[in-house]
Formats: structure tokens, sequence, C-alpha cells
């Protein structure tokens, strides 16, 4: 049977970016929430430090960089529209 993760959640305050990287193996990132009791890749503990996506995209590797679209679009399935129409009537 298998064992499913779980997570604290992380609330987002202004100005802290949303995503929270292992620094102990750099190779998992979590959105808004950080595993427990610990990184399931190198089993860190306590070992996060939160980051943008610019971020990640600019130093990160091809998989951290899809691993933290995945983990946005788990926590946000439905985006947010940043356009409004008008109807032009």
């Amino acid at each position: 049977m298998p064992v499913t993760q779980s997570f604290w959640s992380v609330p987002q305050r202004e100005g802290e970016p949303p995503y929270w990287m292992c620094m102990s193996c750099l190779s998992e990132v979590f959105y808004r929430k950080v595993p427990m009791p610990d990184c399931p890749t190198c089993h860190g503990v306590s070992t996060y430090e939160a980051f943008t996506i610019e971020a990640i995209r600019d130093w990160g590797t091809e998989d951290l960089v899809a691993k933290a679209g995945i983990a946005q679009q788990a926590a946000d399935p439905e985006p947010i529209s940043t356009a409004s129409v008008k109807s032009a009537d």
C-alpha cells in the first residue's frame, strides 16, 4: 500500500515568493506548502527557502522548472484571468 505524502501549508505573506525549495538536494520544489516530516528525495528537515518562479527559471534545471509548474497547477487548478474583456456594443 503506497504511503501518502503529508504537507504543512505555508500561507503566502505579502511580498514573499510562493515556491518552497529544498536547499539540501535542490531537486524538490513545492507551491505554498512543504512536505512533512521531511523532503521526499533527500529526507532533509527544515531546509526550505522561498523562491519566485523567475528565480527558479534563472538557475534551475528543466526538471525543476517543470516540477514548479506542476506544483502550481495542482494548487490552483483554475488559473485566474489577468485581463478583463469588455463587450464592444
